[in-house]
């Protein structure tokens, strides 16, 4: 399976809210949110493994009240995808909605084709307001 199906599998499931077969792409020593974390939102905190990769995506679905997700460009490289997509929730403990246009994933994949790192470029400073 190439990187892009993938991650088009991976979007696929995460529209069905289908955990395992997110993890299931995985690699089990996934860097997820790679990188220093620059707020205190929930779904937006680094963790490490699989174990990790799960605990932020719980924090996401239990988190978020999603109303559109939108990928809409796929940058792919050498081992690497950028996409940029369009996205907007409800934080379902604040009630306050986040509208996203052009918020970037980048995807890492290892030799097996794996996710081997993966990070949100998001407007941070407008989802900490939401969540708080």
């Amino acid at each position: 399976m190439s990187n892009l199906n993938t991650l088009m599998a991976i979007y696929d499931a995460f529209g069905r809210g289908d955990l395992p077969a997110i993890l299931d792409r995985l690699s089990d020593a996934i860097d997820w949110e790679y990188g220093e974390p620059t707020t205190t939102v929930p779904w937006l905190q680094r963790r490490q493994g699989k174990e990790g990769a799960q605990a932020g995506l719980i924090a996401t679905f239990t988190n978020m009240e999603l109303i559109s997700f939108k990928p809409k460009s796929f940058i792919e490289g050498e081992g690497v995808i950028v996409v940029l997509f369009d996205t907007e929730f409800n934080v379902k403990g604040t009630g306050k909605r986040v509208v996203e246009e052009d918020a970037v994933h980048i995807w890492r994949f290892d030799e097996q084709g794996k996710v081997a790192r993966f990070r949100h470029r998001v407007d941070t400073h407008q989802q900490q307001l939401a969540s708080t």
